[in-house]
């Protein structure tokens, strides 16, 4: 149940010349508490619930529980969830042995894409693709909770 992840800024679009799956993600949170956030998601024709907890110092590391739900539950959740719902297209991409998940933003997020890689360890080490930007992990302005109540607009 630990997610250790890292978050990275993407500095051009060639990543989805090299993506192998590539999906529409509506998700809101019923909680933002940035000690206990849980979010519905939607992707594609699946329902998510998930409960995340704060990270630790690095920012890469933190408890993460999701289970799958019946889109007939995800919608109405979604409907309950703060204001500032999170409209992105996620693409996946395998650079070496890992996946990178790109989300790219919509909405009053629009112009924002970020990487995101998941890892066993901290320092584990990964390939880097030429379109990768700066390493943004720790700040939390860009993680997803905070962009919905802060979008990328109003920056």
């Amino acid at each position: 149940m630990l997610e250790i992840e890292r978050k990275f800024l993407v500095n051009s679009d060639a990543f989805k010349q090299e993506a192998f799956t590539k999906n529409h993600i509506a998700q809101g949170y019923l909680n933002s508490n940035p000690e206990r956030t849980v979010r519905i998601r939607i992707k594609g024709e699946s329902g998510f619930l998930t409960v995340k907890g704060k990270g630790n110092a690095t920012g890469t590391t933190r408890l993460e529980w999701e289970t799958e739900i019946a889109l007939s539950e995800a919608k109405p959740l979604l409907a309950l969830c703060e204001n500032g719902i999170i409209d992105k297209i996620r693409y996946e991409i395998e650079v070496g042995s890992h996946i990178f998940e790109v989300d790219e933003f919509f909405g009053d997020n629009l112009g924002l894409v970020v990487a995101e890689i998941e890892l066993k360890s901290e320092n584990e080490y990964f390939e880097k693709p030429l379109w990768l930007g700066a390493e943004v992990t720790n700040d939390e302005k860009y993680y997803n909770a905070y962009l919905s109540k802060k979008p990328f607009k109003n920056w």
